[in-house]
């Protein structure tokens, strides 16, 4: 399928128009989500629009305590159908007693984050998620459809803008990451997230600002 041909049509598409839309022009999409801060959006959405689809959480087993809870919450208030995906347990293991994130978080990162996905991407057409250019310089280029290895990738809310994402909350009635409130913005595994501002809050001074899912 032409990216293009689907980039310029979908960009004249409402956010809904193009969830509703991918359905037709692909038939196996695959869903993450992070259940982090702005990740309610496209739950929500997904879950008036396309109430089966499968939400794939991927659970690295380093994710705060408030994260679970908040995704057991939206599961139960979205009627999500989830499915956790977690890592291979000895790889897992290996980084717990190694603490690779302290020597090398890409490599803790691909073990817990990126080989999980990595095992489901070969049987699906097409990715969604929730990415938005406004998080970090790295996205500001993205677009609606983009090729990544054998997969596409869908972004339908790429161009919200962050004024645009908080009137979805509220108009919505949706609830918030629990630790939004006390300073974190964007929220990935406890020891490497800290509170901050955008996605500054992620791996610290390390200069890492992706986990490598979106690279």
């Amino acid at each position: 399928m032409n990216l293009q041909e689907l980039n310029s049509r979908y960009e004249k598409m409402t956010v809904e128009e193009r969830i509703i839309n991918v359905y037709h022009d692909f038939d196996k999409v695959l869903f993450t989500s992070s259940f982090g801060t702005s990740a309610a959006i496209l739950l929500h959405l997904v879950s008036k629009l396309k109430p089966e689809q499968k939400v794939h959480f991927i659970d690295t087993t380093y994710h705060f305590a408030e994260t679970i809870a908040y995704r057991n919450q939206l599961t139960k208030q979205l009627g999500l159908n989830l499915e956790n995906v977690l890592p291979t347990d000895w790889k897992n293991a290996f980084t717990r007693e190694d603490q690779t994130w302290t020597k090398d978080p890409d490599l803790c990162c691909s073990i817990n984050k990126v080989e999980s996905l990595d095992n489901l991407k070969s049987e699906y057409e097409v990715w969604m998620s929730g990415l938005m250019r406004f998080q970090n310089t790295e996205r500001k280029s993205r677009r609606i459809f983009e090729q990544k290895g054998n997969l596409v990738k869908f972004h339908p809310i790429i161009d919200l803008t962050d004024a645009e994402q908080k009137a979805y909350f509220e108009e919505n009635d949706l609830p918030k990451h629990p630790l939004e409130k006390v300073g974190y913005s964007s929220i990935g595994c406890a020891q490497c997230t800290f509170k901050g501002r955008g996605r500054s809050g992620r791996w610290g001074n390390s200069g890492k600002t992706e986990c490598g899912l979106h690279l």
